[in-house]
């Protein structure tokens, strides 16, 4: 779409130079600073976590030594030391047998995603795709997710994420869409906020 990725943007050089893997540390920052949705403590279940920076700035920031992060990716984390609170595992989250892993280590107090599919190109494709995704985040929430608890999804922009919202509606008391101001430029992701959980009867 007429950028060049291929050279680090400032925001990745100062990303780099803090110590995380990935510009994407300061989306969640923004998020966590605009909407609150990590406590010191908490248990958190970050799928599509790789190259680590959303996992790394919980733990170096947020959750404390009480606090605990289960990673998740298909792709290994570009982390060459994980502290103590975070436990990896390499797979897919939405088949077995990482997912009863997933399981064995909830339930959980907020569930991030800044997951998306490999990109053809096609932004119809693309788009499908990444709404894939959300829909099967979401439903892991139904288990995984307790009473009050949180999530963050990312999704690509295609009209589609008006009917993942009114699902997260159904689940949470609260749901707000943001655009970091650390998206890049031509960026068409957003991301959906469900807060407080519901209680199911």
């Amino acid at each position: 779409m007429g950028s060049n990725r291929t050279k680090p943007d400032a925001m990745t050089l100062r990303a780099q130079k803090a110590g995380y893997p990935a510009r994407s540390v300061y989306k969640l920052e923004e998020l966590q600073n605009r909407l609150s949705l990590i406590k010191k403590g908490d248990h958190v279940l970050d799928i599509g976590a790789a190259p680590g920076s959303w996992s790394l700035f919980v733990s170096r920031n947020i959750i404390g030594k009480t606090g605990t992060l289960t990673a998740v990716d298909l792709k290994p984390l570009g982390i060459s030391s994980l502290p103590a609170s975070i436990q990896f595992i390499q797979g897919d989250a939405f088949c077995e047998p990482t997912a009863s892993l997933i399981s064995a280590q909830g339930p959980y107090d907020v569930i991030l995603s800044d997951a998306a599919p490999a990109t053809t190109g096609n932004r119809t494709v693309d788009t499908a795709r990444s709404e894939d995704i959300a829909e099967a985040v979401l439903a892991l929430s139904d288990t995984l997710l307790k009473p009050q608890g949180n999530i963050l999804i990312k999704v690509f922009q295609g009209g589609g994420e008006a009917v993942l919202m009114k699902k997260m509606r159904e689940r949470f008391g609260k749901v707000k869409p943001c655009k970091p101001k650390a998206s890049r430029d031509d960026s068409f992701e957003v991301f959906l906020a469900g807060i407080e959980k519901k209680q199911t009867t």
